[in-house]
């Protein structure tokens, strides 16, 4: 699939499910989407007025929890692609009274529109198997966060264990796109998810190509079996 019909497909895709992503977000991951973000900000360690970008921010759950951590005196920016999306994240940002998200903005995260240097944390979640251009996308966040900056990526993975692994791809080609079918009314963007899997790297490759990317010290943790995956990277910090 060529990197602009990619796009224009993924486009459709979520624009479709936008009213039911968060519902079949818990059902695609067990209901541990929540955990695994939990993890991701634990690890973090978010400070007090510090900013983030949260790439492909989508009903911005990610958005919201970062700006629980950063508090008033930080700010937290969402860019996503699908109006439709941001459509449903708008109203969780109002009502929690949140004024430090200081922008939900629809973007390209192939080129971002901010200034080098610019924020802290860059993230991305269940987004970067979606992209026209993985490594472009992680270029584009590395630029973004200054130096010693963090570059986080939560995605869905490939488990290690067989046995696990063929119960998972069961569940991921067959019973997913008929509970698609059953809540959305239609399993065509079910059906997308597991053949976006196929050519997305496993948890060892991506911290390759996050280092690829200029990013050092990558960690990357398996969770729940491998379903999902957390890659974090540091932007060198500048020699004296």
């Amino acid at each position: 699939m060529a990197d602009t019909s990619k796009a224009e497909f993924v486009h459709d895709v979520f624009a479709t499910i936008a009213r039911q992503y968060d519902v079949m977000n818990s059902v695609l991951s067990f209901n541990q989407h929540k955990l695994w973000r939990k993890f991701a900000m634990k690890k973090m360690q978010i400070k007090k007025g510090e900013h983030c970008l949260d790439v492909a921010t989508g009903t911005g759950d990610w958005a919201i929890s970062m700006a629980d951590a950063v508090g008033p005196t930080g700010k937290v920016v969402g860019i996503d692609f699908c109006q439709e999306m941001l459509d449903i994240a708008l109203p969780k940002i109002h009502q929690r009274g949140l004024s430090n998200v200081t922008t939900l903005m629809l973007g390209n995260a192939m080129a971002l529109p901010f200034s080098s240097d610019e924020f802290n944390y860059a993230t991305i979640g269940f987004a970067l198997r979606n992209v026209p251009d993985l490594d472009q996308v992680l270029r584009e966040m590395c630029r973004v966060v200054k130096p010693g900056g963090l570059v986080v990526s939560l995605e869905l993975s490939k488990p290690s264990n067989r046995i696990f692994r063929t119960v998972y791809y069961a569940y991921f080609n067959h019973v997913l796109p008929f509970l698609g079918r059953t809540v959305v009314g239609n399993d065509q963007p079910y059906r997308w998810l597991p053949e976006s899997l196929k050519p997305f790297p496993d948890r060892f490759a991506l911290a390759k190509r996050f280092a690829d990317a200029g990013l050092e010290r990558v960690e990357h943790y398996a969770l729940l079996g491998g379903i999902c995956a957390l890659h974090i990277g540091y932007k060198p910090k500048i020699s004296a």
